[in-house]
């Protein structure tokens, strides 16, 4: 007879990671092994539901986002800062690649205070002191426009301040 067989649940967790342009953040993570799902949107910032022109503008003071869900048992929060500081330039205040502006700026915002622990530790352990990233609790996340989801694969020559090519291929989700 068959007997128990316990479901398998995946360790579901969520951090937020601004890097400049979030189409090209979104592209990467979404490569990668663990990460179950990407969205972009704008976060930390003093209104209720900006638009992209409201950041554009000045008018809204969010960061671009991407919130990354992953799966801890396949990919650690340390795994991911590790690609994170990658293509981020950790020590530009405003700026990353060719974009500038406030809502460019690079941070790393997080619901459980001991993600936070742990970023905090980590950037101190690969980082100098002076590094510009905003490591603080996720006071708010709004999802950007449509049109901004997965920005890259609907517009393969689109603008990408990130190097894809970063990605090993070890380190890539397995194709069905």
């Amino acid at each position: 007879m068959g007997g128990y067989k316990p479901i398998m649940f995946a360790m579901r967790k969520t951090i937020y990671l601004a890097g400049g342009c979030f189409w090209g953040v979104q592209a990467y993570f979404k490569m990668l092994e663990g990460v179950i799902e990407t969205k972009v949107g704008y976060a930390n910032g003093t209104t209720a539901f900006p638009k992209y022109e409201d950041l554009k503008s000045g008018k809204a003071d969010h960061a671009e986002t991407v919130k990354v869900v992953y799966d801890d048992e396949k990919i650690s929060l340390t795994k991911l800062l590790e690609h994170y500081l990658r293509f981020v330039d950790p020590y530009s205040i405003d700026k990353q690649g060719h974009d500038e502006g406030h809502q460019y700026r690079s941070g790393v915002y997080y619901e459980d205070v001991l993600d936070g622990v742990e970023v905090n530790a980590y950037f101190a352990e690969h980082l100098e002191k002076n590094y510009a990233i905003e490591v603080i609790k996720l006071c708010n996340f709004f999802p950007a426009e449509s049109y901004h989801q997965d920005y890259l694969d609907k517009n393969p020559g689109g603008y990408c301040h990130v190097n894809l090519k970063l990605v090993k291929d070890e380190e890539k989700k397995k194709q069905n």
